[in-house]
């Protein structure tokens, strides 16, 4: 039996790929597909995301600081790993600066206070906005996210 190598591993550094800031937020875009997509962020103390909706899976690593779902009351503090099932509901929220690494399927709604649905956020759009922000600041639009 002949064994053949399937397609290229894709691969980034994460030295090679630009953190962009949206105000109280850092991102880095590491990888970007068509149902799941890999995003690093680093928040700063206080930050709050809306109350959302997960359509698929969530997996985080925390790298440093602690935050948590105000739904569910566990600080999640460097060395942590969390898997979010599929239709979990919860509002981040963050206690100390914050480095997390998150692989997200599918997308979320995010929801205002009285429930009413204000937005989604997919890998499609957060690329996009990855690179409107990295146009804003002059850096050039890393290549190899794209899968």
């Amino acid at each position: 039996m002949t064994e053949t190598l399937g397609p290229l591993v894709g691969h980034v550094h994460t030295d090679d790929l630009p953190w962009v800031n949206a105000g109280p937020v850092g991102l880095q875009v590491l990888r970007v597909s068509a149902d799941t997509w890999v995003v690093r962020n680093r928040f700063q103390a206080g930050f709050r995301l809306p109350a959302h909706k997960h359509t698929g899976g969530v997996h985080a690593f925390t790298f440093a600081g602690r935050w948590r779902y105000a739904e569910y009351g566990v600080d999640y503090v460097a060395g942590t790993f969390i898997h979010e099932p599929p239709g979990s509901v919860h509002t981040l929220t963050v206690a100390e600066d914050s480095d997390i690494l998150f692989v997200i399927e599918g997308a979320f709604i995010e929801f205002d206070d009285e429930g009413a649905i204000t937005g989604m956020v997919d890998g499609e759009s957060t690329l996009a906005a990855y690179y409107a922000l990295c146009d804003a600041a002059g850096i050039p639009r890393p290549e190899g996210i794209l899968s």
